[in-house]
């Protein structure tokens, strides 16, 4: 018998936190990107839950239907909160699936509490500025715009519990936080002995040399280049979704 989804919010840490879960059995955990929320996974929830997984969508904190709270923004925090969730929501180990800021988190999240990590898998980001490509949508964002702006408050004005009027407050602390985060130094990925696969597109926001000292820094790391841009797992579901069903099912 199909499951039904559960979307609602619950309280982790304090933390008023809308998310959505989908089928029974081994838990995945789905990390979007910023300015993003749960149906940045449209395409990935539904095949992963169908295939066996019980698939968590946690929103972070001032992202969509999540409220905001006092304070910057930081890639630690969300870890935190992130860690949190694994432990109240989940309860226990489970596969990490981070996208964009989201494999941020994922990668923080591995580093400091593996004992709520099976596997990971980092879509489409850099861990330090050396890996940024130049003219990339870090650069886009900090020229605003009436264009980009109106396609960030189109996922954000219907349904954040603060408010249209909020989207600004947020919008700074995301400029800030890409602007001076993340600067992990690849050295430190040594400690992450969970299996992970990087993946990104071949003309992603992350240069290829980086995506590739990622994984090599990385005692489990493979590596997946697939032809795509920073939207890959929306440009090319049924390619993302197979290669991550297979990583997840162990046959790497």
């Amino acid at each position: 018998m199909e499951v039904a989804d559960r979307l609602t919010y619950v309280e982790v840490g304090g933390l008023r936190t809308w998310h959505e879960v989908h089928g029974e059995g081994r838990p995945v955990v789905l990390l979007h990107g910023g300015f993003g929320g749960a149906s940045s996974w449209a395409a990935q929830a539904p095949v992963l839950a169908r295939s066996g997984y019980r698939v968590h969508v946690p929103e972070r904190r001032g992202h969509a239907h999540t409220p905001d709270v006092p304070g910057p923004f930081t890639y630690g925090v969300m870890a935190d909160d992130t860690v949190a969730y694994l432990d109240r929501v989940v309860g226990g180990p489970a596969h990490l699936v981070g996208w964009s800021d989201g494999a941020v988190v994922g990668l923080l999240v591995a580093q400091r509490r593996p004992d709520l990590l099976d596997r990971l898998v980092l879509i489409g980001q850099y861990y330090n500025s050396s890996g940024k490509v130049t003219g990339g949508l870090d650069e886009l964002l900090r020229a605003g715009g009436d264009q980009v702006m109106s396609f960030l408050r189109a996922g954000y004005d219907p349904v954040s519990p603060d408010g249209p009027d909020h989207f600004p407050v947020v919008y700074a602390k995301m400029l800030q936080m890409v602007a001076t985060e993340p600067e992990l130094d690849l050295e430190s990925l040594a400690a992450v002995g969970a299996p992970t696969l990087v993946l990104q597109g071949d003309r992603d926001e992350v240069t290829l040399e980086h995506g590739a000292a990622v994984a090599a820094a990385l005692p489990q790391g493979r590596l997946a280049v697939l032809p795509g841009t920073h939207l890959l797992p929306i440009e090319n579901p049924e390619v993302v979704n197979a290669l991550l069903l297979w990583f997840l099912r162990g046959e790497a």
